[in-house]
């Protein structure tokens, strides 16, 4: 059962992954399941059998969920953004109780006051998230690549920095990618990919795997990297990093409805889609909390 409930877990995180402005690592944390995967990777080297039976039914989930809402992601946001949105919205703001409860036992274990630092360093990344969407122009350098050795190398580079942020709760790796002007370069590579090999085209596949090796690998890398500093984070200054994910999960919603561009469509919102967007946002909210509830 834990087997199932960590690759739906993982589905979620992986949709996550792909929405701009939307952070797999706050996704991570709201379902209860952040530290257990930090702390798979952090270990990979040293107890690589546990790591892997760990993160294995969280790596299919992710791949479900990267996969199926690929086709998915660019019809959801264009025609009914304010529900996909606020469904998001849900998912994020559900964590936060089972989140706050985390860190109050933090502070008791401690013998300890949440103090000036904490507060610095929530108003610090809320400040970071917030301003972090407003720096895409909205334009995109590139939309289809070709597998040239500067394009391999690019795409490498770009999967580190993108599976990094992926990893930190509150950033939104896909809007990084999209600052970068690679986002939707690398979201019609995985389509053509897909559509490639469900026919069978050979050369198409190949085109993709080639484009798409060196992207895996950076991601791979990145999320590595990343992970041990977490984990050295908790370890040294859990108090300070757990004000840190609140704030930058309490900025979350902002970062999704500007990069969406949901605030110039709220003026013009049906009641319907506003009930339906609620529900979502509720529905989302019990979701992850039930799940995080679970986890702990």
């Amino acid at each position: 059962m834990t087997f199932v409930m960590d690759m739906i877990k993982g589905i979620f995180i992986g949709v996550a992954n792909i929405i701009p402005g939307v952070s797999g690592g706050t996704m991570a944390v709201s379902l209860g399941i952040y530290d257990k995967l930090i702390g798979a990777v952090s270990n990979l080297l040293s107890n690589w059998k546990k790591s892997l039976l760990t993160l294995l039914p969280i790596i299919l989930g992710c791949g479900i969920g990267i996969v199926g809402f690929t086709y998915a992601i660019e019809y959801l946001l264009s025609k009914h953004t304010f529900v996909t949105c606020m469904a998001f919205v849900g998912l994020i703001l559900g964590g936060v109780p089972v989140l706050v409860g985390t860190l109050r036992r933090e502070l008791r274990h401690r013998r300890r006051s949440i103090g000036f630092g904490g507060i610095a360093a929530f108003l610090a990344l809320f400040a970071l998230a917030a301003f972090l969407p407003m720096l895409s122009s909205g334009e995109e350098v590139l939309k289809t690549f070709s597998p040239t050795p500067g394009t391999l190398i690019s795409l490498f580079l770009v999967g580190v920095v993108a599976s990094a942020t992926m990893v930190v709760p509150g950033v939104s790796g896909s809007l990084v990618m999209m600052i970068l002007g690679y986002y939707y370069g690398i979201i019609e590579t995985i389509k053509n990919f897909l559509d490639a090999l469900k026919v069978l085209d050979m050369p198409g596949v190949l085109h993709g795997v080639l484009l798409l090796t060196p992207f895996g690998i950076g991601v791979l890398l990145g999320i590595f990297l990343i992970a041990k500093l977490i984990t050295f984070l908790f370890k040294r200054y859990a108090v300070h990093t757990y004000c840190a994910i609140l704030g930058l999960i309490a900025a979350s919603p902002f970062a999704i409805f500007y990069n969406t561009g949901l605030f110039a469509q709220l003026g013009n919102l049906t009641p319907l889609a506003v009930i339906l967007g609620v529900g979502a946002a509720v529905a989302g909210a019990v979701i992850t909390f039930l799940m995080g509830e679970r986890s702990h």
